[in-house]
């Protein structure tokens, strides 16, 4: 045998050794995580109807912006109006309002995972408790009694056959544990109830009473959940004032501290034991042991669509005129200095930290 068949045959041998010996790290090893970690996805509605929501990925510097990123991994279109994102593991729940879907990616490298698109009416929000998620639905806003949560069964990423029926209009969606709370806006009206949910039993256990129109929640670190209401707008007639609530969520019971008639926050955020909310072009605010609402702003002159706070910096987004490109924007809120901004695709809504 030449040395040129000796050495083909030596190095077939290694290759096999070596595949074989190294089977049980491969299988045994985390899978690697992709182009989309450590930085921000940013949830974009799109214009309604044109079927072009969309998804970025923002470098916490700003520094990096890859929009579409749905698209440029699947080569297909997200869909109509992203609404909200909701993580469960590895998984990013990317929920469509208009295109009544779901659609289930690596959160890390967006590859397409399922597409959960029946069973679904004017999506909203979602949440993750006892091994299920919860997905809020409108069903027709302009019926009362057609709201519901939908189900899923996250071992196959359906829908189980199940729903529970809520009050009107449920937006937002908080797990604690095994126990859900849903605020309700109200739909195309206005509510003013946080549903309690048990996701052993599937069944609503309670209905808490907080301000009109619930628009955000913050869970803090001892597992009080503080609601923000915005209160009921001038156009209605019927013109209410915001609300800001602690719930116990121990035992349901709830405090609340009241804006002015004509002060309707937004956008509550939770960041180490402070709370900061939007109103009126300004950001406010408060540490979660004060009782009384503060008097002056630490920003001003905004235009916020969105926003949120990691870390004392405040990231926002502004939605512009609703059909261009809008803007990506941090503050220090050590100094309330704007850090960076950065241009993102149309009618940016979510802010979510991966």
């Amino acid at each position: 045998m030449n040395t040129k068949k000796l050495a083909y045959l030596f190095l077939s041998f290694a290759l096999i050794f070596s595949s074989c010996s190294n089977d049980d790290d491969v299988n045994s090893s985390p899978e690697p995580l992709g182009d989309y970690e450590n930085g921000l996805l940013i949830s974009h509605e799109g214009n309604f109807g044109q079927g072009n929501a969309s998804v970025s990925f923002v470098s916490y510097d700003l520094q990096t912006v890859e929009n579409n990123i749905y698209s440029a991994v699947n080569s297909n279109p997200l869909g109509d109006t992203a609404q909200s994102i909701g993580f469960n593991g590895n998984l990013a729940y990317i929920v469509l309002n208009v295109s009544n879907a779901i659609e289930v990616v690596n959160r890390y490298t967006f590859e397409s995972v399922a597409t959960i698109n029946t069973g679904l009416n004017n999506p909203r929000f979602i949440a993750f408790a006892n091994g299920k998620g919860y997905v809020t639905n409108w069903g027709d806003g302009s019926v009362a009694t057609d709201d519901y949560l939908a189900v899923i069964d996250l071992s196959s990423n359906t829908l189980t056959a199940q729903t529970i029926a809520v009050a009107e209009g449920p937006e937002e969606i908080v797990a604690s544990n095994n126990t859900l709370y849903v605020a309700h806006q109200g739909g195309f009206s206005q509510n003013n109830v946080i549903s309690v949910i048990d996701a052993t039993s599937d069944m609503v256990s309670s209905t808490l009473t907080v301000g009109d129109v619930p628009n955000s929640m913050q869970l803090d670190t001892a597992g009080d959940l503080w609601v923000l209401s915005g209160g009921k707008p001038s156009w209605t007639g019927e013109e209410t004032g915001g609300k800001l609530s602690k719930i116990n969520t121990i035992d349901n019971s709830v405090t609340s501290i009241d804006f002015a008639d004509t002060e309707h926050p937004n956008h509550l955020a939770l960041d180490n034991g402070t709370l900061y909310y939007y109103m009126s072009g300004s950001v406010f605010k408060m540490t979660s042991s004060e009782i009384t609402l503060p008097t002056s702003a630490e920003l001003t002159g905004l235009n916020f669509y969105g926003m949120t706070v990691n870390n004392s910096v405040l990231y926002a987004v502004d939605a512009a005129d609703f059909t261009s490109n809008g803007t990506l924007s941090t503050y220090n809120l050590s100094s309330n200095a704007l850090e960076a901004s950065a241009t993102v695709n149309i009618i940016p809504g979510g802010i979510y930290f991966n």
